[in-house]
């Protein structure tokens, strides 16, 4: 299995498409640390010595819209406004003031927005690692080796993990040089405030990070075993990539649509691969657990694997 992943491994790296990529990535995330760098309002801290009474008036605030909504206020608004209270209110009782330096560590959160796009090159990656192989007749040669079936594709698809996972490395370890370069270190350690069921605990930033970006990629590892599959049971990357892509970026819109209206929303994909929403903001739909999306996802990896195994075996190749 190790030769197989190490083969499909130089083929990838073979193809000047993959340094582009490669690239890309660490392009864009250098223009975007030179534009924050030197925008005007990622300066010093700002200077707020009545940082308390503003937090207190903020939730004296919050608290006013949440007794004359009632009722009334959507269960995601409601959750929001009682996160921002209770942030708040740790805030003044532990002297832990907002007004923080931009370093290193708010550059890492911004540049985890860049998740989708190292998630577009994996993608790609996925599509084409075996309808390629179709395109250009090299399956046959594949093939005729005395290997299962089943442990080529294995191999291909963990393939198209580490790739993924390698992308991810690349993007959270460039910015955080990158960070450090260009905003350095805040002068005190500073603790991120996690709010979960209703409690208020510190975190260090750097493991909150590690943790973002382990659930912000779920997405990505889910759309492209999808595209995986798609490759392998239709030989088509561009229909792998095209549907891979469209769902990337309209699938979580359409299902929050559909979640207005109709509660089975919930057993959609794309209502279940944002774990975040457990910990920084509300289910998108009302009564769903971290548990129940945890076995969506399940359901929908073996769905996948089961469709691509079984057509890549049963598919016949002497054409």
């Amino acid at each position: 299995m190790i030769k197989l992943i190490q083969n499909e491994w130089m083929k990838i790296f073979r193809r000047t498409g993959t340094y582009v990529m490669i690239g890309l990535l660490l392009f864009v995330l250098i223009v975007m640390g030179g534009f924050i760098k030197y925008q005007d309002s990622k300066g010093s801290v700002p200077d707020n010595s009545e940082w308390k009474k503003g937090l207190q008036v903020q939730n004296e605030s919050y608290q006013k819209e949440l007794t004359e909504m009632g009722d009334a206020i959507p269960p995601e608004v409601k959750l929001s406004y009682e996160r921002e209270i209770a942030i708040n209110e740790y805030r003044i009782e532990n002297d832990l003031s907002p007004n923080e330096e931009y370093s290193v560590w708010g550059f890492l959160t911004d540049t985890s927005q860049m998740i989708e796009f190292a998630g577009l090159f994996t993608i790609i990656i996925a599509a084409g690692i075996v309808a390629s192989e179709f395109n250009w007749g090299t399956i046959k040669l594949l093939l005729i080796r005395p290997i299962k079936r089943g442990k080529i594709l294995a191999a291909k698809y963990l393939t198209v993990l580490l790739f993924g996972l390698f992308m991810l490395f690349i993007l959270f370890a460039f910015s955080a040089i990158l960070g450090m370069a260009l905003f350095g270190f805040p002068n005190e350690a500073v603790p991120y405030l996690n709010y979960y069921d209703g409690s208020v605990t510190e975190q260090s930033m750097l493991l909150h990070l590690i943790n973002y970006f382990g659930l912000k990629s779920i997405n990505m590892i889910m759309l492209a075993t999808m595209a995986f599959m798609i490759s392998a049971a239709f030989r088509n990357s561009s229909l792998a990539i095209g549907l891979s892509l469209f769902l990337m970026f309209m699938g979580g819109q359409l299902t929050r649509l559909i979640a207005i209206k109709y509660e089975w929303a919930k057993y959609i994909l794309f209502a279940n691969t944002d774990l975040l929403q457990y910990f920084e903001g509300a289910p998108m739909v009302e009564g769903m657990t971290i548990g129940f999306s945890i076995t969506m996802i399940i359901v929908y990896f073996l769905l996948f694997q089961a469709i691509a195994f079984y057509v890549f075996k049963k598919r016949d190749v002497a054409a």
